[in-house]
């Protein structure tokens, strides 16, 4: 894997979250016990200090930018960002978009500081057991370009995240570690196949686990850094539904789940939102989405990679597999 390391290891940065702090002396006192606004710039003017560290991919170098992915949770509430470059030097970088359902967000520095960029790989041909390096600054700059070596645990992990949101991840036990949060989940090709994002330090019931972290598949990278460098926000067309993919439950969860159907893949519909675009087409909690628009749908990645590729107000054509029958309706999408 040491190919597939210098293959990446110039693109992946650390990313410093600064924020100012604010002076804390009389003015401000007196400005609180009476509502004199005058001092309000104290906060804007104090000192920019580190808040945070994580990492960064480099991925293009286009019209005298470099652009950048991370996290959002990496750059959220910042002040200033700056990044660390793999040659220890420490430049300014702009947000260019950033998308908290995902936790993705882009990043672009000064092209001229750009040595190399990484490339993407496809994710969706990902499998159990095969070799990964994730790549990042685990605690901070000071361990940047730290290299672990893991498996592919699970290539299509449907979670929920703490924000509520569910969302499909790839599971690996390379060691991610605070500060990796951004960083590179390499494949032995030297192809990024996933943005490290989180990991899982204990279960539910408080017991402590190891070697369960998570990174979002490049193809929904992808999708969501070509939207955010476009628009700088993500709009984003819904069917109004709470789905799992059947793909990699093992039988004896899906009684649990309560999931009825057979199938081994598909989306099946846990929940169908009142009053929402799928309910007014007719679907059905437990029924089972196989393809919209005709496009086979295996993962939640590939339903979203669809449904992103239209509008809001766009209509789609969704089957889906009701009691072993497939059940065609149309439609229409709404906004998040």
């Amino acid at each position: 894997m040491t190919t597939a390391y210098n293959d990446v290891k110039g693109a992946v940065v650390s990313v410093i979250n600064l924020k100012r702090q604010s002076s804390s002396g009389t003015n401000s006192l007196y400005s609180s016990l009476f509502g004199d606004d005058s001092d309000s710039s104290s906060s804007k003017n104090g000192k920019l200090e580190t808040y945070s560290e994580g990492s960064g991919v480099v991925y293009m170098k286009s019209n005298g930018k470099g652009y950048i992915v991370t996290n959002n949770h990496v750059i959220s509430g910042s002040d200033a960002v700056q990044v660390q470059l793999a040659n220890g030097k420490t430049v300014k970088a702009k947000v260019v978009g950033k998308d908290s359902t995902t936790d993705l967000a882009v990043l672009s520095i000064d092209a001229k500081y750009v040595t190399q960029t990484a490339e993407f790989g496809d994710s969706k041909h990902l499998q159990a057991g095969q070799t990964v390096i994730a790549v990042g600054s685990p605690l901070g700059s000071e361990y940047a370009s730290t290299v672990t070596q893991g498996i592919v645990s699970a290539p299509a992990r449907t979670i929920s995240t703490s924000s509520g949101n569910q969302q499909t991840v790839i599971q690996t036990d390379a060691a991610i570690n605070p500060g990796n949060s951004g960083g590179a989940l390499v494949n032995s090709a030297g192809q990024v196949i996933g943005i490290n994002s989180m990991k899982l330090s204990q279960s539910s019931d408080g017991t402590s686990v190891e070697g369960m972290g998570f990174a979002i598949p490049s193809n929904e990278v992808v999708t969501i850094v070509n939207e955010l460098v476009k628009k700088g926000k993500i709009t984003r067309p819904q069917l109004g539904i709470r789905v799992i993919a059947l793909q990699g439950i093992p039988e004896g969860y899906r009684s649990r789940l309560k999931i009825k159907s057979n199938l081994k893949d598909g989306i099946y519909i846990a929940s169908v939102n009142k009053n929402g675009s799928a309910a007014n087409a007719g679907m059905k909690s437990g029924d089972v989405i196989t393809q919209v628009n005709g496009k086979k749908v295996e993962d939640v990645a590939s339903l979203h990679s669809i449904l992103y590729s239209h509008k809001v107000g766009d209509t789609v054509n969704v089957t889906v597999n009701r009691n072993g029958r497939n059940v065609n309706l149309k439609v229409k999408l709404e906004g998040n």
